[in-house]
């Protein structure tokens, strides 16, 4: 096997941390994989892996040898390019993952303007509020709004995304409109529950720099954005929700503003790719693309 190729596999093995995910996002035999592994390690003459039943993790020399194998890989891919003049345009398939309604109200009908753009690139869509794991599902990219946790991606700022508090006015007719925090103890709240833990969010708002939290009174609770929407504006509680999901029922005074100075501390929204992966050129257009879509539509 050429030697580029097994730097690839070895990679893509300590990416995966498993041999079976990794021979899948490949598109070659588990046991080739493994062999391959087995070969490289003694090419280089020592041990690249601890190998358990549950998973595998590079050892202090397999760490070192990885990072290596990223930089040779990127500095092939881009010798290999150097006098291909049909690469000046960006080219190949992307697959991103954005959350449900960014991708339905503003990602979706923007798409023409992208794919004119750049005529050699195909995008797959995946429109979901899950948690996508880059790698095993082999993604280029997601959009995440909220906080980051630790997970090793490379992270693009986008920016802050704002929460207004809201309620419809049939709601606001039969429970009558807070004006203060304290308020709230007689209120109603549509519940959101995250749909990748089940936890139930608190109510939030940001008090003298600092942020307060209150588990509200609901009877309905929800793990979808469009639910949680849809039950506001039956009349069943409060919402938090992000400014630009609900714009347009705001105009229509569907929904009205409540406690406009006790908002939630805005949302932090990124472009998230694979740990220490080469962003590839169509990729970086795509973000590049994205990033003053986002800006414009969702931030103040």
């Amino acid at each position: 096997m050429d030697r580029i190729d097994l730097f690839r596999i070895f990679t893509r093995v300590v990416e995966c941390a498993n041999y079976t995910r990794a021979a899948d996002t490949l598109g070659l035999p588990r046991s080739s994989v493994s062999a391959a592994v087995i070969e490289l390690e003694k090419r280089v003459g020592t041990r690249l892996l601890h190998r358990t039943t549950r998973k595998v993790s590079p050892t202090q020399d397999g760490a070192v040898f990885y990072e290596r194998c990223l930089r040779v890989i990127v500095d092939v891919e881009e010798t290999e390019r150097l006098f291909d003049q049909a690469d000046t345009d960006p080219a190949g398939k992307l697959k991103i993952d954005v959350p449900g309604r960014i991708g339905r109200l503003i990602i979706a009908p923007a798409l023409p303007d992208f794919l004119a753009r750049h005529p050699r690139i195909d995008v797959e869509l995946g429109v979901t509020d899950r948690v996508v794991d880059l790698v095993e599902e082999s993604t280029d990219c997601v959009l995440r709004v909220g906080a980051l946790s630790d997970s090793g991606l490379i992270a693009r700022a986008i920016g802050n995304l704002p929460l207004i508090n809201v309620a419809s006015p049939a709601y606001l007719e039969a429970h009558g409109t807070p004006h203060a925090p304290a308020d709230l103890a007689s209120h109603l709240a549509v519940n959101y529950a995250s749909p990748s833990t089940g936890r139930v969010e608190d109510w939030e708002w940001v008090e003298h720099g600092e942020i307060r939290r209150l588990a509200m009174r609901g009877r309905v609770t929800v793990n979808h954005a469009e639910s949680y929407i849809a039950c506001c504006l039956a009349g069943l509680g409060l919402i938090q929700i992000p400014a630009y999901d609900v714009k347009a029922h705001l105009a229509a005074g569907e929904l009205v503003e409540v406690l406009p100075g006790h908002r939630a501390a805005p949302m932090p929204v990124n472009l998230l790719y694979p740990h220490r992966r080469h962003v590839s050129r169509r990729l970086r257009a795509f973000a590049d693309w994205l990033e003053p879509l986002l800006k414009r539509a969702l931030l103040p």
